[in-house]
Parts: C-alpha cells; sequence; structure tokens
C-alpha cells in the first residue's frame, strides 16, 4: 500500500488518481495480486492497459516481483476473463457436488490452451483463492 501511495504522490503513473484500492492477495514471493478498480471501466482490454502501466511501475518501485491487477467483481466468469486475459473464456459451468458444494468450471477456447496449459495449476489455485470456491479450468 505504501509503495502506491508513493507512485500516486510522485505523479508517475497518473491512473492511480482514479484508482480504488480494495485488496491484496501475496500469492507466492513473486507475485502479488493486487484487487482495485481503475477508471471505473469494465472492457477487458481497456482494463488491462490502465493496469500495465501500474503494474509495470509497482513492478519496479518493489524490486521485480510480479503485480497483476484485476478488478473488483462479483462473478466467477469476468475475474477469469480478466486474469486469463489475452486467452478466450467461453464461460463457466457450476458443477453442485453431492456433499453440497459448488465448483466451477470455466471454459477456455482449445486456440489458448498454449497460453493457459503451462501455468494451468497455478491459475486454477489463484482463481481458488480469489473466489473462494473450487475452480478448474477445461479447454475446449
Amino acid at each position: 500500500m505504501r509503495a502506491l501511495i508513493e507512485l500516486e504522490e510522485s505523479g508517475k503513473v497518473p491512473e492511480l488518481r482514479d484508482a480504488v484500492y480494495h485488496k491484496a492477495y501475496f500469492i507466492d514471493s513473486n507475485l502479488i495480486i493486487i484487487v482495485m478498480d481503475v477508471g471505473g471501466t469494465s472492457s477487458v482490454p481497456v482494463f488491462t492497459r490502465l493496469a500495465r502501466k501500474i503494474e509495470q511501475a509497482l513492478s519496479d518501485k518493489l524490486g521485480g516481483v510480479r503485480v497483476k491487477i484485476v478488478p473488483r467483481v462479483n462473478d466467477i466468469r469476468t475475474l477469469a476473463a480478466h486474469l486469463l486475459y489475452p486467452a478466450r473464456v467461453l464461460g463457466v459451468n457450476y458443477v453442485y457436488m453431492p456433499d453440497g458444494s459448488v465448483e466451477y468450471v470455466v471454459r477456455v477456447s482449445r486456440r489458448d490452451r498454449r497460453r493457459v496449459e503451462p501455468q494451468k495449476e497455478f491459475l486454477e489455485s489463484v482463481l481458488s483463492e480469489l473466489s473462494g470456491q473450487k475452480v478448474r479450468i477445461r479447454f475446449e
């Protein structure tokens, strides 16, 4: 949080003036996921373009730690679309388990398999952490 405040006060990243910070998740020693709204847009490409400037400046400020900014959303599909971009999310299925719990299956285009496959387990754990439910990724 201190690094975000310092970046905003320095004026190097004007996108931070309209940003609203919600929460940070420390996934491991080299990745931090920050949930924040940047400029009030929900379009994935526009949000990503605005967030990349903040991610790069914050990564430099924190000494090379990878930073990913995602918006605060209520549905798993939008969250997956932002986290997996530029891969295409086809949809999300709900799987009701016999014990009463719910799992999500995020369906990703088969064409984007090469982009997502190397990090599939990691992305599943990140989506599960952010959504609070078990999430699996399937290619179609």
